[in-house]
């Protein structure tokens, strides 16, 4: 089966100056299958929205190949580009509060797609916004209502109504919960598990919470400074990392109920992450890998496949780290 995602060596720079250039997403390849949600993690300034934004075409990539179905994804979107895939290919915003337009009502914002890229007359988008309210776990009322009436976590809904309502194929999700009370957080990723399972969604799911990503996703990727450092089935990540750096960003990550989740090493990552701008040579982690050789100041690891244990019944990984190779 082909996958409905496939991203091929893409590369995005930012260009500060004819000397200075921000490497924000610097050759990473990921294919993404049908109904499948795939988690993206890492610090903030690992170029995970960066790159959840150039494969919708809201940053014009560099270089590499993004392909929806099979077929390529202009580098750079024109308006027309937009007309036309917009129905296929879709994005929820990190910040329910300034992805809203605020001199808008509910029911314009969410009906805006439909009235874009549709047929359909005002009464059947009315029928529409007020059953995708209603699905989101509103009320059909609110569609009056300005997006300053309500809360983060139903501003939220909102922007997930606006992105679901043309019932695209694949949905990015750039960080939907970041800026939610935990309380809020949890509800949010219930309903976006709810309308995969319901929709047959296939999502690019990016958030920082390694617990909730794991919670929602089939596969997670974990990404530094531009590059996939290791992929694979989302508890396997979680309970089995293989990379120094997923081990310590699981290891930081808090355990919400020890009675329930498997035991974990607590552990803090040290340093700071390295500017983008001067990107070190060999490994990007080195400088900060309790693990770290001598070649990984100077060779770049590739991305290979790791045989898990016998315990792991034949399962397997890709870790891009020289302790592997």
């Amino acid at each position: 089966m082909k996958p409905v995602l496939q991203i091929e060596n893409l590369v995005k720079y930012f260009d500060l100056s004819p000397q200075e250039r921000i490497h924000a997403v610097d050759g990473v390849s990921l294919e993404i299958h049908e109904r499948e949600i795939v988690g993206l993690v890492g610090e903030s300034g690992s170029g995970k929205s960066t790159l959840g934004k150039a494969v919708v075409g809201l940053h014009a990539k560099t270089s590499g190949t993004v392909r929806f179905k099979g077929e390529a994804l202009p580098q750079k979107y024109r308006p027309e580009d937009f007309q036309k895939h917009a129905s296929h290919l879709q994005m929820i915003f990190q910040d329910p509060y300034s992805s809203l337009n605020p001199r808008m009502t509910v029911g314009e914002i969410i009906g805006e797609g439909l009235k874009l890229h549709s047929k359909q007359n005002s009464s059947q988008i009315r029928a529409r916004v007020a059953e995708w309210l209603e699905r989101v776990g509103l009320e059909a009322d609110h569609m009056s209502r300005y997006p300053h009436e309500f809360s983060g976590g139903q501003r939220q809904r909102i922007g997930i109504a606006r992105a679901l309502i043309l019932e695209p194929e694949f949905v990015v999700c750039d960080e939907p919960i970041s800026a939610l009370d935990v309380s809020v957080q949890a509800q949010v990723v219930n309903l976006l598990d709810d309308l995969k399972k319901k929709m047959g969604l296939t999502m690019l799911f990016i958030a920082h919470d390694l617990s909730m990503v794991r919670y929602v996703s089939d596969r997670m990727a974990v990404m530094y400074l531009g590059t996939i450092v290791e992929l694979g089935a989302a508890d396997q990540v979680f309970f089995n990392p293989q990379h120094p750096y997923t081990k310590i960003l699981v290891g930081s990550n808090p355990e919400p109920d020890p009675k329930l989740e498997r035991s974990r090493n607590s552990t803090s990552i040290q340093g700071e992450i390295p500017t983008p701008v001067n990107v070190p040579a060999g490994c990007r982690f080195a400088n900060r890998c309790p693990q770290v050789m001598e070649k990984c100041r100077s060779q770049t690891p590739e991305l290979v496949t790791v045989q898990l244990s016998e315990a792991s019944a034949g399962a397997s990984c890709q870790v891009a780290c020289h302790l592997y190779s």
